[in-house]
Parts: C-alpha cells; structure tokens; sequence
C-alpha cells in the first residue's frame, strides 16, 4: 500500500523581488522550498551602498503599485501595514531645465495640471489632462488582458478583447513610440521630455518604445510612497515572510548549473560542487544567463535567443554623503540637458556615456514636509543612463570623471552645487559583475517596438519544470512587476504539480 506522495521540493534561484514572491507563494502552500542567493543579502536590484558611514539606496528608489504588495502579504496572512511604515508622498517629482525653468509634479492631476499651467500654459495644462486621460486607458486597456495575463500575445490580445475592446487597444497607439504619442498633447519640448522618460523606467528610449509606456503616468498618479529605512527593508520584509512559512534562505549560494535530464529540470549544482535535487526550478535571474549557457549548457534550451533584442539601459551612479546649495532638492528629482534625442542615441547607437545626460538625484533625507536641517551632509543617489556594455567595455576613470563632470556642469546650470564628503561610483562594469551576462543592463531588454513587450519569456519556460521570474521576463521590470512575475512562476509551478499528482489538494 503506497502512503500519501511526499512534500515537492522547489529551488528558486535568486532572491530578487520575483524570486522571494515565488517562495513566499510555494511556501505558504505547503511545498518545500529552497532559496539560493549569490549575494549575503536579499534584494537583488534592491540593495544599499555604505558610504561615508551611512547607507543609500542604490538601486529602485520608488514604491508604486501598493496593491501588488498588500495582495502577496494578505495571501500569506499578513499585513503590509504591520510590516512596513509606509508614507504616501504629494510631490511626485521635481524637474529642472535651468534655474529658472522647474516644475513639480503631484499625485494631484489638478495640481500638477495648474503647475504646468504656470509653467508652460493653458494649453499645455488642457494637453496634460487629456494625457493623463489617456494614460488611464492604456493602463485599463492592458492591465488584465496583459499585465496579469500569463502568456499574453498581440493575438490573443486582440482576440480576447472583443469589438469594443479592440477600439480600445487601437486607442492607446500600439504602433507609435511614445515620443510621437506624446507629441499630440505637448507643444513644449520640454514637456515631451519629462513624459518621454516613463520610457527610461523600462531602459528603453522614448524615440523607439511604444506610446503604451504612458501608462506609467498612470501607475504613479494611484500612489507613491517612501519606505521608513529604504527600499532595502521591502526586501527584508519579503525575507522574513518566506522563511516564516518555512522556506529555507541560503545567502553566499551561487548556483553553477541548473541540472537538466531529458528534457526535465531536476535541481541545481552550486559552484561549490553541491548538488541539490528538487521537483522544480524557479530561474529568478535575467534570461540572458540562461541563453549564453551561464548556467549550463542543457539550461540554454529554456528560452528561445531573440538575435533582434535589444539590450536595456545600464547606469552610473554616485551614492554620496553630502552638503548641497543653490537648489531645493525634493526626494524626487530630474535635471534635463538640452539634446535629448543625442542622449538616446550615444546609448544605443554608439554605445557610449552621453556628453549630456539627464540626472536623477534622489535626496533620501528628504520626505514631506521637508525638516532636514540645511548645515548637514545628505544621502543623495545621483543616476545617469548608460549603454549596458560593461562586459566588454571597461570604463576608464577618465571616461568616468568626463562624465561626472558633465553631471555636475548641468546641475549647476539648474542652480544645485553638491559638496560631496564621500561617494561610492558605480558604472556598467560594476552592474555587469553583480548581474553577469547582462552586460550591465537593469531591465533586460529594451521595450523598443510595437511587439517587444510580446516577446519577453513567460513563467513556463522551454525546459519541463523549470520556471522563470524576474524583470526579464512578462510582464516586465520594476520591483512590482517582478513580484507579479514571481507569482505566476509559483502558479504554474503549483498547477504542474497538481496535475501530476505532487501537491496535495
């Protein structure tokens, strides 16, 4: 007589946003999982810099989509609320083009609307309403049939759609790039490159993604937030929740190989020669390690090698301990050049550090009211895109130094003057080591077309029992849309099993 079947054992590589979303979700079902991180801590993209004996946040620096959260910690039995202090924000962001041309967004569609009325007038004030009208449409238009879709096509996409659907689909220009969208609701160059940077939140360029990207207009005007102690304690938030439903976590585990038998996943081998068997594996790391065969050669065959795609931005960054004048910082803030397009074409043409880059500072310090005394140092991260080249290019401290001086040239330019104490530089290189075989790249492939969206992976890759998560795969970058990545990875994972008579029901 043949007692009940044992408990599936799950590996899931990389504890990044996707992957600690699959344990937390394998888990609290009951099966038996393992979480294996390179690094000693969780987080992946999520992560902090020590720097002058403080700690910045240089990776994401934005909290959006809270409901993705609060859904993953209510599943689980508990509460986002009782986890993380977490402080709504009214200034989006601040932007400037000189010292006299800035402008601050709201969560406030009429605030921001007045702002921008002030600041470039009436019609572009009626121009951004009627765009943030649309942004909600694209954002309502996809945000079933594919953001939470598993496997969505263009096909499938229209089909599910229906008559009045697909006058909606149509509606929210699939086959114009975001920077021609934008062109029918602002007159203002200057507009156009504001809005035009939603493109950068998925390292693509406005002048080649789709006009869907506006969407993202959207996503921050339903909330942002600032998290007590960084982004790195939503990292440690999902830690702790995995392993309280008894998945193990093991820092310092670099997998070498994903172990394949005849078609079939069957464990992992780390690179301290380990071995460790499982029922099925969770790939929460960019596909480009499984393409180039960074993780065995048999792993390869799990996603299909798109010759056509695009690697996504790269970074420079500056963490730095500093005092600042000249200009009020808010938490959020962009400082703009004046040759936007040669930005986006030094990256992705020539491959190369633009002569002017567009700056983020993000002040973590500074929430609202702002009370930060102005005689202290700051934690500011300032942030430049880059072409994602770092494995094999290394970028000179000549090339390094040209560029932060082109930094810094524009924010004076703005009126902010940085008196930095210390800094911690980090460059394509260095993003290449932590992630290898991106080459530096933060978002894996640029969103660059109508269709690319369509080709990013889904959960269930071409190899049996092996799943991937992650800002590689659908529905694509950021820390919440890896989290929905990483729970469709657990669904399928829970629904093989299932049917194969591995889970108790």
């Amino acid at each position: 007589m043949r007692g009940p079947p044992r408990t599936p054992r799950v590996i899931v590589i990389g504890a990044g946003a996707g992957g600690l979303a699959s344990a937390i979700d394998l888990a609290r079902s009951g099966i038996d999982v393992t979480l294996l991180e390179r690094a000693g801590a969780p987080g992946g993209k999520i992560s902090q810099t020590p720097v002058g004996g403080a700690h910045i946040d240089a990776g994401p620096t934005v909290f959006t989509m809270r409901w993705v959260f609060e859904s993953l910690f209510a599943d689980a039995g508990a509460s986002l609320d009782t986890r993380l202090a977490l402080h709504p924000v009214e200034t989006l962001a601040r932007h400037a083009w000189s010292q006299g041309e800035t402008l601050d967004l709201f969560a406030d569609i009429e605030r921001s609307a007045e702002a921008i009325g002030r600041f470039a007038g009436a019609a572009e004030a009626a121009g951004y309403r009627a765009f943030c009208s649309r942004a909600q449409r694209v954002y309502q238009t996809l945000q079933d049939p594919f953001i939470r879709s598993q496997r969505p096509t263009a096909l499938s996409l229209a089909a599910g759609s229906g008559l009045k659907g697909l006058a909606s689909l149509l509606g929210v220009s699939p086959f114009a790039t975001l920077w021609q969208a934008l062109g029918a609701n602002f007159k203002d160059p200057r507009l156009r490159q504001l809005f035009g940077r939603y493109a950068t939140y998925s390292g693509s360029s406005p002048f080649a993604a789709p006009a869907t990207l506006m969407l993202i207009a959207h996503v921050e005007q339903q909330g942002v937030w600032l998290v007590d102690g960084g982004m790195v304690r939503l990292a440690q938030a999902l830690a702790a929740l995995a392993t309280e439903h008894d998945a193990v976590v093991r820092y310092g585990a670099e997998v070498a190989e994903i172990m394949v038998s005849r078609g079939v996943a069957t464990g992992v081998r780390l690179s301290s020669g380990e071995r460790l068997e499982a029922d099925a594996v969770v790939c929460n790391a960019d596909c480009a390690a499984l393409t180039t065969g960074l993780l065995g050669a048999a792993a390869g065959a799990a996603v299909k090698a798109d010759k056509s795609a695009e690697r996504s931005l790269s970074a420079v960054t500056w963490a730095v301990s500093a005092r600042i004048s000249g200009f009020a910082l808010a938490r959020h803030n962009v400082f703009f050049g004046q040759d936007y397009a040669g930005e986006f074409a030094a990256i992705f043409q020539h491959r190369a550090l633009p002569a002017q880059p567009t700056v983020y500072v993000c002040a973590q310090d500074r929430g609202e009211p702002d009370t930060l005394p102005r005689d202290m140092p700051e934690r500011l991260l300032l942030l430049i895109n880059a072409p994602a080249i770092g494995d094999r290019h290394v970028f000179t401290p000549s090339e390094i130094a040209s560029c932060e001086t082109a930094t810094h040239a524009l924010l004076k330019h703005c009126g902010l003057t940085i008196h930095s104490e210390a800094a911690q530089v980090t460059t394509p290189t260095d993003f290449a080591k932590r992630f290898p075989a991106t080459g530096g790249a933060l978002y894996g492939r640029a969103v660059h077309g109508a269709m690319a969206a369509f080709r990013r992976p889904a959960s269930r890759s071409g190899i049996k029992r092996l799943y991937l998560a992650g800002g590689s795969v659908h529905p694509g970058p950021g820390v919440p849309m890896a989290v929905l990545s990483g729970r469709q990875a657990a669904r399928c994972v829970l629904q093989d099993l299932t049917q194969q008579g591995q889970v108790l029901s």
